[in-house]
Protein backbone atom coordinates (compact mmCIF):
# COMPACT_ATOMS: atom_id res chain seq x y z
CA UNK A 1 0.00 0.00 0.00
CA UNK A 2 2.63 2.65 0.84
CA UNK A 3 4.82 1.94 -2.01
CA UNK A 4 1.57 2.41 -4.45
CA UNK A 5 1.13 6.52 -3.02
CA UNK A 6 3.98 7.91 -5.93
CA UNK A 7 2.07 5.86 -8.88
CA UNK A 8 -0.38 7.29 -10.74
CA UNK A 9 -3.56 5.77 -11.68
CA UNK A 10 -2.26 4.53 -14.61
CA UNK A 11 0.67 2.76 -13.15
CA UNK A 12 3.55 5.65 -14.17
CA UNK A 13 5.58 8.02 -12.22
CA UNK A 14 4.42 11.21 -10.97
CA UNK A 15 5.94 14.01 -11.87
CA UNK A 16 7.15 14.99 -8.64
CA UNK A 17 8.76 11.94 -7.67
CA UNK A 18 12.18 12.23 -6.12
CA UNK A 19 13.99 10.08 -8.57
CA UNK A 20 12.80 12.02 -11.37
CA UNK A 21 14.13 15.50 -9.65
CA UNK A 22 17.34 14.08 -9.11
CA UNK A 23 17.66 12.83 -12.84
CA UNK A 24 16.39 16.57 -14.10
CA UNK A 25 19.23 18.27 -12.07
CA UNK A 26 21.83 15.96 -12.61
CA UNK A 27 21.14 16.84 -16.47
CA UNK A 28 20.81 20.48 -16.29
CA UNK A 29 24.09 20.01 -14.37
CA UNK A 30 25.83 18.17 -17.33
CA UNK A 31 24.17 20.55 -20.06
CA UNK A 32 25.29 23.39 -18.61
CA UNK A 33 28.75 22.21 -18.10
CA UNK A 34 29.21 20.94 -21.58
CA UNK A 35 27.91 24.49 -22.95
CA UNK A 36 30.53 25.61 -20.63
CA UNK A 37 33.15 23.68 -21.75
CA UNK A 38 31.96 24.02 -25.40
CA UNK A 39 32.25 27.93 -24.92
CA UNK A 40 35.42 28.07 -23.73
CA UNK A 41 37.04 25.00 -26.42
CA UNK A 42 35.53 27.00 -29.81
CA UNK A 43 34.26 30.36 -29.45
CA UNK A 44 33.79 31.06 -33.01
CA UNK A 45 31.22 28.47 -33.46
CA UNK A 46 29.29 29.68 -30.17
CA UNK A 47 29.15 33.02 -31.29
CA UNK A 48 28.04 32.16 -34.64
CA UNK A 49 25.19 30.11 -33.06
CA UNK A 50 24.28 32.76 -31.18
CA UNK A 51 24.04 35.27 -34.14
CA UNK A 52 22.05 32.46 -35.90
CA UNK A 53 19.92 32.38 -32.83
CA UNK A 54 19.06 36.09 -32.33
CA UNK A 55 18.58 36.27 -36.45
CA UNK A 56 15.79 34.06 -36.32
CA UNK A 57 14.26 35.56 -32.76
CA UNK A 58 14.96 39.23 -33.83
CA UNK A 59 12.02 39.64 -36.31
CA UNK A 60 9.25 38.11 -34.05
CA UNK A 61 10.82 40.17 -30.92
CA UNK A 62 10.25 43.03 -33.47
CA UNK A 63 7.04 42.45 -34.29
CA UNK A 64 6.14 41.55 -30.31
CA UNK A 65 7.86 44.80 -29.46
CA UNK A 66 5.78 46.88 -32.11
CA UNK A 67 2.12 45.59 -32.38
CA UNK A 68 0.37 48.71 -32.36
CA UNK A 69 2.95 50.16 -35.69
CA UNK A 70 3.05 46.28 -36.93
CA UNK A 71 -1.22 46.39 -36.57
CA UNK A 72 -1.51 49.89 -38.35
CA UNK A 73 1.10 49.14 -41.02
CA UNK A 74 -1.74 45.97 -41.75
CA UNK A 75 -4.72 48.60 -41.89
CA UNK A 76 -3.05 50.78 -43.77
CA UNK A 77 -2.19 47.91 -46.54
CA UNK A 78 -5.57 46.67 -46.43
CA UNK A 79 -7.10 50.12 -46.89
CA UNK A 80 -4.88 50.98 -49.86
CA UNK A 81 -5.84 47.74 -51.74
CA UNK A 82 -9.66 48.75 -51.15
CA UNK A 83 -8.81 52.16 -52.28
CA UNK A 84 -7.18 50.83 -55.71
CA UNK A 85 -10.04 48.74 -56.33
CA UNK A 86 -12.34 51.51 -55.95
CA UNK A 87 -10.09 53.86 -58.56
CA UNK A 88 -9.76 50.21 -61.07
CA UNK A 89 -13.76 50.07 -60.70
CA UNK A 90 -14.25 53.98 -61.45
CA UNK A 91 -11.00 54.29 -64.33
CA UNK A 92 -13.33 50.98 -65.99
CA UNK A 93 -16.21 53.15 -66.10
CA UNK A 94 -14.55 56.10 -67.45
CA UNK A 95 -12.68 54.09 -69.96
CA UNK A 96 -15.87 52.87 -71.27
CA UNK A 97 -17.60 55.95 -71.49
CA UNK A 98 -14.85 57.28 -73.05
CA UNK A 99 -15.43 54.28 -75.84
CA UNK A 100 -19.03 55.56 -76.09
CA UNK A 101 -17.91 59.38 -76.77
CA UNK A 102 -15.69 57.98 -79.11
CA UNK A 103 -18.04 55.66 -81.53
CA UNK A 104 -20.03 58.13 -81.03
CA UNK A 105 -17.91 61.23 -82.23
CA UNK A 106 -16.76 58.86 -85.59
CA UNK A 107 -20.63 58.66 -86.54
CA UNK A 108 -21.05 62.56 -86.10
CA UNK A 109 -17.97 62.54 -88.33
CA UNK A 110 -18.63 60.01 -90.83
CA UNK A 111 -22.54 61.62 -90.69
CA UNK A 112 -20.52 65.29 -90.93
CA UNK A 113 -18.53 64.29 -94.20
CA UNK A 114 -21.42 62.68 -95.87
CA UNK A 115 -23.59 65.86 -95.58
CA UNK A 116 -20.74 67.75 -96.97
CA UNK A 117 -20.42 65.58 -99.66
CA UNK A 118 -24.20 66.20 -100.07
CA UNK A 119 -24.44 69.95 -100.28
CA UNK A 120 -21.02 70.51 -102.45
CA UNK A 121 -19.82 72.40 -99.15
CA UNK A 122 -16.64 74.05 -100.18
CA UNK A 123 -14.55 75.43 -97.30
CA UNK A 124 -13.64 78.76 -97.40
CA UNK A 125 -10.19 80.18 -97.04
CA UNK A 126 -8.33 80.53 -93.84
CA UNK A 127 -8.07 84.03 -92.70
CA UNK A 128 -5.01 86.03 -92.35
CA UNK A 129 -3.59 87.28 -89.11
CA UNK A 130 -1.53 90.23 -87.53
CA UNK A 131 -0.96 89.94 -83.58
CA UNK A 132 0.23 93.53 -82.05
CA UNK A 133 1.06 94.50 -78.58
CA UNK A 134 -1.36 97.81 -77.29
CA UNK A 135 1.04 100.35 -76.89
CA UNK A 136 -2.25 103.06 -75.73
CA UNK A 137 -5.29 103.49 -74.93
CA UNK A 138 -6.33 106.81 -76.08
CA UNK A 139 -9.74 106.79 -74.84
CA UNK A 140 -11.31 108.37 -72.14
CA UNK A 141 -15.13 109.13 -70.95
CA UNK A 142 -16.34 110.20 -74.38
CA UNK A 143 -13.90 107.58 -76.59
CA UNK A 144 -13.32 103.88 -76.66
CA UNK A 145 -10.12 102.73 -78.75
CA UNK A 146 -6.46 101.51 -78.68
CA UNK A 147 -3.32 102.14 -80.17
CA UNK A 148 -1.89 98.44 -81.94
CA UNK A 149 2.20 98.42 -83.07
CA UNK A 150 0.90 97.39 -86.33
CA UNK A 151 0.24 98.89 -89.47
CA UNK A 152 -0.03 99.65 -92.94
CA UNK A 153 3.45 97.74 -93.59
CA UNK A 154 1.94 94.65 -92.07
CA UNK A 155 -0.72 94.80 -94.56
CA UNK A 156 -3.80 95.93 -92.17
CA UNK A 157 -6.59 98.35 -93.88
CA UNK A 158 -9.45 99.99 -92.28
CA UNK A 159 -12.11 97.61 -90.90
CA UNK A 160 -10.34 94.48 -90.21
CA UNK A 161 -11.84 92.47 -86.98
CA UNK A 162 -10.06 92.73 -83.95
CA UNK A 163 -10.33 89.93 -81.97
CA UNK A 164 -8.42 88.25 -78.58
CA UNK A 165 -8.73 84.16 -77.80
CA UNK A 166 -11.82 84.98 -75.88
CA UNK A 167 -13.83 87.04 -78.26
CA UNK A 168 -14.47 90.48 -80.13
CA UNK A 169 -12.60 93.64 -79.48
CA UNK A 170 -13.41 96.02 -82.31
CA UNK A 171 -12.70 96.83 -85.34
CA UNK A 172 -9.73 99.04 -87.06
CA UNK A 173 -10.49 102.34 -87.82
CA UNK A 174 -7.57 103.95 -88.48
CA UNK A 175 -4.27 103.26 -90.33
CA UNK A 176 -0.87 104.36 -90.14
CA UNK A 177 2.65 102.91 -91.25
CA UNK A 178 4.04 101.01 -88.13
CA UNK A 179 0.30 101.76 -85.98
CA UNK A 180 -3.10 101.32 -86.05
CA UNK A 181 -6.15 103.02 -84.00
CA UNK A 182 -9.11 100.21 -83.55
CA UNK A 183 -12.61 101.43 -81.82
CA UNK A 184 -13.63 98.94 -79.28
CA UNK A 185 -17.21 97.49 -79.01
CA UNK A 186 -18.15 99.45 -76.21
CA UNK A 187 -17.49 103.06 -78.45
CA UNK A 188 -20.77 105.27 -79.11
CA UNK A 189 -20.13 105.35 -82.91
CA UNK A 190 -19.75 101.17 -82.60
CA UNK A 191 -22.84 99.34 -84.31
CA UNK A 192 -22.22 95.27 -84.71
CA UNK A 193 -24.79 92.85 -86.14
CA UNK A 194 -25.57 90.05 -83.70
CA UNK A 195 -27.81 87.16 -82.73
CA UNK A 196 -28.71 85.37 -79.69
CA UNK A 197 -27.34 82.17 -79.58
CA UNK A 198 -30.05 80.48 -78.22
CA UNK A 199 -32.88 81.57 -80.25
CA UNK A 200 -30.95 83.08 -83.17
CA UNK A 201 -32.83 86.37 -82.71
CA UNK A 202 -31.25 89.52 -84.77
CA UNK A 203 -30.24 92.29 -82.93
CA UNK A 204 -27.61 95.37 -82.86
CA UNK A 205 -24.65 95.72 -80.42
CA UNK A 206 -24.45 99.58 -79.41
CA UNK A 207 -21.86 100.53 -77.45
CA UNK A 208 -22.60 103.82 -75.27
CA UNK A 209 -18.67 104.36 -73.68
CA UNK A 210 -19.89 101.96 -70.40
CA UNK A 211 -18.10 98.29 -69.94
CA UNK A 212 -21.90 96.87 -71.10
CA UNK A 213 -23.16 97.58 -74.14
CA UNK A 214 -26.62 97.56 -75.69
CA UNK A 215 -28.62 95.50 -77.98
CA UNK A 216 -30.85 97.22 -79.72
CA UNK A 217 -33.51 96.80 -82.87
CA UNK A 218 -34.77 93.83 -81.07
CA UNK A 219 -38.01 92.39 -82.39
CA UNK A 220 -40.76 93.41 -80.97
CA UNK A 221 -42.05 91.22 -77.80
CA UNK A 222 -38.47 89.12 -77.59
CA UNK A 223 -37.53 89.27 -74.05
CA UNK A 224 -33.84 87.93 -73.52
CA UNK A 225 -32.54 85.82 -70.87
CA UNK A 226 -29.52 86.63 -68.79
CA UNK A 227 -26.86 84.25 -69.68
CA UNK A 228 -27.55 83.67 -73.28
CA UNK A 229 -24.62 83.98 -75.35
CA UNK A 230 -24.02 86.90 -78.09
CA UNK A 231 -22.20 85.95 -81.57
CA UNK A 232 -21.88 88.63 -84.36
CA UNK A 233 -24.14 87.32 -86.79
CA UNK A 234 -21.92 88.08 -90.29
CA UNK A 235 -24.80 90.74 -91.17
CA UNK A 236 -23.58 93.66 -93.40
CA UNK A 237 -20.17 92.23 -94.67
CA UNK A 238 -18.41 93.16 -91.67
CA UNK A 239 -17.58 90.22 -89.67
CA UNK A 240 -17.88 86.90 -90.00
CA UNK A 241 -21.10 85.05 -88.27
CA UNK A 242 -19.97 83.21 -85.17
CA UNK A 243 -17.05 85.67 -83.20
CA UNK A 244 -18.34 85.93 -79.73
CA UNK A 245 -18.67 88.58 -78.02
CA UNK A 246 -20.46 88.12 -74.30
CA UNK A 247 -23.63 87.46 -72.43
CA UNK A 248 -26.66 89.34 -71.58
CA UNK A 249 -25.99 90.32 -68.09
CA UNK A 250 -29.81 91.42 -67.25
CA UNK A 251 -33.13 92.73 -69.05
CA UNK A 252 -35.17 95.62 -67.67
CA UNK A 253 -37.42 98.58 -68.99
CA UNK A 254 -36.12 97.16 -72.48
CA UNK A 255 -33.00 97.99 -71.77
CA UNK A 256 -30.63 94.77 -72.53
CA UNK A 257 -27.02 95.25 -71.55
CA UNK A 258 -24.02 92.87 -72.75
CA UNK A 259 -21.22 91.56 -70.42
CA UNK A 260 -18.39 91.33 -72.93
CA UNK A 261 -16.02 88.97 -73.04
CA UNK A 262 -12.84 91.40 -73.66
CA UNK A 263 -12.24 93.90 -71.18
CA UNK A 264 -10.64 96.96 -71.92
CA UNK A 265 -8.51 97.03 -68.85
CA UNK A 266 -6.79 93.52 -69.42
CA UNK A 267 -5.57 94.18 -72.93
CA UNK A 268 -2.38 93.63 -73.88
CA UNK A 269 -1.87 91.50 -76.76
CA UNK A 270 -4.54 91.38 -79.62
CA UNK A 271 -5.24 89.96 -82.88
CA UNK A 272 -5.91 91.72 -86.55
CA UNK A 273 -7.47 89.45 -89.15
CA UNK A 274 -8.41 89.53 -92.39
CA UNK A 275 -11.12 87.44 -92.91
CA UNK A 276 -11.31 88.86 -96.71
CA UNK A 277 -15.12 90.34 -96.27
CA UNK A 278 -15.76 93.85 -97.79
CA UNK A 279 -19.02 95.02 -96.53
CA UNK A 280 -20.07 98.18 -95.93
CA UNK A 281 -17.17 99.51 -94.39
CA UNK A 282 -15.77 99.88 -98.01
CA UNK A 283 -18.57 102.52 -98.89
CA UNK A 284 -16.57 104.97 -97.65
CA UNK A 285 -13.41 105.18 -100.03
CA UNK A 286 -15.95 104.74 -102.72
CA UNK A 287 -18.06 108.44 -101.53
CA UNK A 288 -15.05 110.05 -101.82
CA UNK A 289 -16.20 111.03 -105.67
CA UNK A 290 -19.09 113.11 -104.15
CA UNK A 291 -17.40 115.54 -102.57
CA UNK A 292 -18.07 114.45 -98.63
CA UNK A 293 -15.27 113.98 -96.35
CA UNK A 294 -14.68 111.28 -94.42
Amino acid sequence: MKNNKHKSIHGLPQAGTGAANRFAYVGLLMAAFALMLLGKADVVVMERVRAGVIDSVSPVLEVISRPVASFESVVKDLTALGQLRAVNLQLKTDNQNLLEWQSAARKLAAENTQLKTLLNFAPGAEPGFVSGRVIADTGGAFVHSILVNAGRREGITKGQAVVTGEGLVGRVHGVGSRSVRVLLITDLNSRIPVVIEATRTRAVLAGDNTEHPRLIHLPPGVVPNPGDRIVTSGHGGAFPPGIPVGVISRSADGIVPVKTYVHRDRLEYVRIVNYGLQGILDAAPAAKGDGVSR
